[in-house]
């Protein structure tokens, strides 16, 4: 029965039967589904923001050399990147842990490209520090420099934004600020829907749940896994690259 005390394990979801569940989940269903209603009318007003006019001519830097900003769409109408932050100088391991995540979560865009869209990733990086980061990762998605552009990067890195071709006009259309690129990390989704959720300190958890830690505290690890961003950690994603060992620095000053 409902929060039977000889039946209950501490710090874990009351136990019911089924039926009592299945009402439960029936009632967060209900606020669920107006959720996702709330979702798709924002989207809609999204879709009716203005837009900014720049100079598609600007050039970025990537693997084939400098190359004016309007190829980045490669023909298609419309376009989305991240703009991955970054720390001059600073080895592999130093650099943002919160980006990495990001990016490691987009390897295929070939949904996007069936529906006329292309995606890239832009860093202020100077090109000869970011090739081997984008070799090392395995990425597949193109990167470029864009350093020293103010437009249309603009000055929020670590952020999603989209724009519009028409011909060879293009245009700003919208972009992400603080939690707004959670919709491309899946992993949270996820972890949203596990008992314990993310293991971040803010969220409201019942009494006697484990106890969470700083938001992202999982995002770098040490190599066996566990939380940290001591001398030996990386960004999670790099332990499954080849060459990733424990290292004495992260290369870099103002790390957590």
């Amino acid at each position: 029965m409902p929060n039977d005390p000889t039946t209950a394990l501490p710090g874990r979801p009351p136990i019911v039967d089924r039926a009592t569940w299945q009402s439960a989940r029936d009632e967060l269903l209900i606020r669920e589904k107006a959720h996702t209603r709330a979702g798709d009318a924002l989207a809609a007003d999204r879709r009716r923001l203005p837009m900014v006019e720049f100079d598609g001519t600007v050039e970025v830097v990537g693997a084939d050399g400098p190359v004016p900003f309007l190829d980045l769409f490669q023909g298609r109408d419309e376009l989305v990147v991240y703009k991955h932050m970054w720390h001059d100088g600073a080895p592999h391991q130093g650099q943002c842990e919160g980006c990495t995540t990001t990016a490691w979560h987009i390897h295929d865009a070939s949904y996007l490209n069936a529906r006329g869209v292309s995606y890239a990733v832009l860093t202020t990086g100077p090109w000869d520090e970011v090739a081997p980061y984008v070799e090392f990762m395995g990425y597949t998605q193109p990167w470029y420099s864009v350093r020293g552009l103010a437009e249309p990067i603009g000055n929020y890195m670590g952020s999603i934004t989209a724009y519009l071709r028409d011909g060879d006009r293009t245009f700003l259309t919208y972009a992400t600020t603080g939690r707004g690129n959670e919709r491309v990390n899946a992993s949270l989704g996820l972890l949203d829907m596990t008992p314990y959720g993310r293991g971040e300190a803010w969220e409201d958890n019942p009494e006697d749940w484990p106890s969470g830690s700083d938001a992202c505290w999982s995002w770098r690890t040490d190599a066996n896994g566990n939380a940290t961003w001591g001398p030996t950690s990386r960004p999670v994603p790099q332990w499954t690259r080849p060459g990733a060992t424990p290292v004495q620095t992260l290369g870099r000053r103002g790390h957590h």
